[in-house]
């Protein structure tokens, strides 16, 4: 077992304990048992601040591909891949959804996302093998994130828009 495994268990679990507090907050407030399941996940969404937890997540992960391809020095990595396991997860956080299937793909993604960093930064910008699992795994975490995105517009009829105020254009999804 890595040295990431057990942090990554306790972080996991963390979530489990946060999100299940968060869901019996959100179902006190009725959000996740009142009303139609398109209701239900409009409410999420707007309560959880998703698509600005995903636009977050995303922009991470394009700056840490550019410090990548630009071979920025190690504390540059360091940090941008710091940034992006921090992210990835803090919005796990807020699972689950009241669709099993969103929170299904939104969990995929988010530790896929911590995974590339986590790997990115144990890379210390010098192991080939780390720094090409992280990369398969920012790709893998940003198209877990694109279809929970699709989801959401098809169980709301809406646009998740995935901007935020802080990341690059290029960072958005939607």
């Amino acid at each position: 077992m890595s040295r990431a495994a057990p942090a990554r268990w306790k972080i996991v679990l963390a979530g489990v304990g946060v999100a299940a507090l968060g869901s019996l907050a959100f179902a006190a407030y009725g959000g996740i048992g009142n009303g139609t399941p398109t209701q239900r996940v409009k409410a999420w969404v707007s309560g959880s601040g998703l698509g600005q937890s995903i636009g977050t997540v995303v922009g991470d992960a394009a700056r840490v591909r550019l410090a990548m391809d630009e071979h920025k020095s190690v504390g540059v990595l360091h940090t941008d891949c710091g940034v992006l396991l921090t992210d990835a997860q803090s919005a796990n956080g807020e699972l689950p959804t009241p669709d099993t299937q969103l929170t299904d793909l939104l969990s995929s993604g988010y530790a896929l996302a911590y995974d590339s960093g986590t790997d990115c930064y144990n890379s210390g910008g010098t192991n080939t093998k780390l720094l090409e699992k992280a990369t398969k795994e920012r790709i893998e975490a940003e198209a877990k994130l694109q279809q929970a995105t699709n989801l959401v517009g098809q169980l709301t009829g809406q646009t998740l828009s995935t901007t935020t105020t802080t990341q690059p254009d290029d960072g958005a999804l939607g």
